[in-house]
């Protein structure tokens, strides 16, 4: 059989697949999933160096599928390059415990790279990925890191105003890797994109400093469309954008270029009458004939060639390389890199926690090489200054220190890229406040279970004279209940040195909240590691003051005027919910003992803090513009308010 007529066929047992898997589901996109096979079906077959045998293969090309509800496009792909889903899952797609679920998920499907869903998330993403291969290719050479980034997106991605940002930076450093086809298809849910958008995609990307093609009425064209990415794979001054005008739900008589083709599963007699025009058996759903498969998969072994060399090249790296490389893409950390902490005696030089982690992660940055720190235009503010390192930028590809300059949103899923990429740690920091704007990747961090460092500083309406739209109120609720985000607020030195350890040592994304003003040091830190311990104890005691960060320090003091009036008292810091509620029941109440009264303080609402407490000391308003400590002491964190409700709390 000639290569082009099964190529062919190959493509239409796609469109096969993306009607009959949201079919069967009831529910489902079909429509861009039918347009785009071609240029997947080239994107796999003729373009990406990938391994479906060794999925996780460092020097693979990267595919995201930034339009995640076209999931069936991509998990058609996996299937037929043998990643290891069979006939069995598409039938499952959306459906309980399946590995096809609505959206890609990383961790979940072989083959996946991103979490998508959320539109722009995956182009952003995909910046962070990009970003991640250049700074390891400059470090360990093109025969070890030399991928491009794929990026399959669509209209809701470029209005979202996370892909703005992200556009923006990545033309900025002038990411050559990275290369965006825009399926420019005209339709959204509410009808024709002319409803919402009237913009110029490819004069606006220009603008951020992309390469933009436009390909016209190319989406059926597989030679045109390998021609066109390769063309961009030759620009590696810049990032790529192809703007592809295609037909959503084609071939469908009746659907083609309709709204009901984007987020509704084709009606039965429609699917029949397009499985006609394709030559699929129209009683057959699934259909995936055995030379097609066994075609597809011969062509995703090809692919895998390079790995070969590159798996030579590997064994010749020296030593010192290799123990760097491993580290980085293994632990990412040198074995003993944690004895390089800085450690304060207690009632040392206060310091605010901010501040000091600058120290701690320089102290430590030659044992843990995948690290790479940068903020939002607060790297000073934020203790994200790695000393001595350059700045990344299209002249210097390895830099370690990111300038992500006003840009939250893209900071936070493009950290998300990078931690998905491997190789790389990365950090990075803002205002506490302003983790708002990341939340979407925030979330995203978790769920992917990317291992990245969040540094969120200026905690409290201690930030002061900023005022009410500076000072965070119900950020630590929020953030405390997005299950897998491991979070700390370290009261002092010693606790945010050790709340960077657990950072590093954790598999996963962890925030670190982090104060603008000096605090004492009054912890030897080892409250981090079980998520809370005793700083201060009387014999058998007759009530609890429990705080975090900031407001341990005030507990203390509270503890003092209350010891005066012959009570004992017992103060604990509780840096991590989330690692404290690991520990068994037995190790929480020998911290926390549930038939002591407890009063709980901290400058934040009081949400969450019943589980822990019977009377809870709290902002649950709005902060107010004025010099911090005045703030922080008419809105009740100070001690002779916690000792008034300590005194309440025992009936004193």
């Amino acid at each position: 059989m000639a290569e082009d007529d099964i190529e062919a066929r190959a493509i239409n047992v796609i469109r096969g697949f993306a009607m009959d898997a949201p079919r069967a589901a009831n529910n489902g996109h079909s429509g861009t999933a039918m347009a785009l096979a071609p240029l997947a079906h080239v994107l796999f077959t003729r373009i990406m160096q990938h391994d479906p045998a060794h999925a996780d293969w460092p020097d693979r090309d990267r595919f995201v599928l930034s339009c995640g509800h076209a999931s069936i496009l991509l998990y058609s792909q996996l299937f037929l390059c043998g990643y290891g889903l069979e006939l069995a899952d598409l039938e499952a797609f959306r459906q309980w415990g399946s590995l096809t679920p609505g959206h890609p998920e990383v961790g979940h499907t072989r083959g996946v790279e991103v979490t998508t869903g959320p539109l722009g998330q995956g182009i952003a993403d995909a910046v962070g990925l990009a970003m991640a291969e250049r700074i390891l290719r400059h470090r360990f050479g093109t025969g070890l890191q030399d991928h491009h980034t794929y990026v399959v997106a669509g209209d809701g991605d470029l209005q979202e105003g996370i892909s703005h940002e992200a556009a923006s930076l990545a033309g900025h450093l002038g990411l050559g890797r990275l290369v965006v086809i825009y399926d420019d298809n005209h339709i959204t849910i509410d009808g024709s994109t002319a409803l919402s958008s009237s913009d110029d995609a490819g004069a606006r990307f220009a603008a951020y400093g992309w390469d933009v093609q436009h390909l016209g009425e190319m989406a059926n064209d597989v030679e045109g469309l390998e021609r066109a990415v390769r063309a961009a794979i030759e620009i590696d001054d810049k990032p790529s954008l192809l703007i592809l005008r295609s037909h959503i739900g084609y071939p469908s008589p009746a659907l083609t270029d309709t709204a009901s083709a984007h987020g509704n599963p084709f009606p039965p007699d429609e699917i029949a009458k397009v499985k006609a025009l394709l030559d699929l058996p129209a009683d057959r759903s699934f259909y995936a004939p055995d030379d097609v498969v066994e075609w597809y998969r011969t062509a995703a072994a090809s692919r895998a060639a390079a790995r070969a060399g590159w798996l030579e090249r590997f064994a010749a790296l020296a030593p010192v390389d290799r123990a760097e490389w491993d580290a980085a893409w293994g632990s990412g950390h040198t074995a003993g890199w944690s004895e390089a902490l800085p450690h304060v005696e207690v009632g040392g030089k206060p310091v605010a926690t901010r501040v000091f982690i600058q120290t701690v992660i320089n102290a430590t940055a030659t044992s843990v090489p995948g690290l790479v720190s940068g903020a939002a235009d607060l790297t000073g503010n934020t203790g994200t200054v790695l000393q001595g390192a350059e700045v990344q930028s299209a002249a210097s590809p390895g830099g370690r220190q990111v300038h992500y300059g006003i840009r939250e949103h893209a900071m936070g899923a493009a950290m998300v890229g990078m931690a998905l990429h491997g190789g790389v740690l990365p950090v990075g920091g803002t205002f506490f406040v302003f983790s708002d704007y990341m939340k979407p990747a925030v979330r995203l961090a978790a769920l992917s279970g990317a291992k990245v460092v969040f540094v969120f500083t200026h905690d409290s309406v201690g930030i002061g004279a900023d005022g009410p739209t500076h000072q965070p109120i119900e950020h630590l609720a929020a953030l405390r209940a997005v299950p897998g985000l491991q979070l700390i607020r370290p009261a002092d030195a010693n606790e945010t040195a050790a709340a960077w350890k657990a950072a590093v040592e954790h598999d996963g994304p962890t925030a670190l909240v982090l104060s603008r003003q000096d605090l004492p040091v009054v912890t030897d830190g080892s409250a981090v590691d079980p998520g809370a311990g005793i700083v201060s104890d009387d014999d058998d005691p007759d009530v609890v003051l429990v705080a975090t960060g900031s407001e341990v320090w005030v507990c203390l003091d509270a503890a003092a005027v209350l010891r005066a009036e012959g009570l004992a008292v017992r103060v604990v810091s509780l840096p991590s919910w989330d690692r404290f509620e690991r520990q068994s029941a037995a190790t929480q109440a020998a911290v926390l003992p549930p038939d002591v009264p407890t009063v709980s303080v901290e400058a934040a609402s009081t949400f969450g803090w019943r589980r822990f407490a019977q009377a809870n000391v709290g902002i649950d308003r709005f902060g107010a513009s004025a010099p911090g400590d005045v703030v922080l002491r008419e809105l009740g964190i100070n001690p002779a308010n916690v000792a008034a409700h300590a005194r309440a709390l025992l009936g004193r």
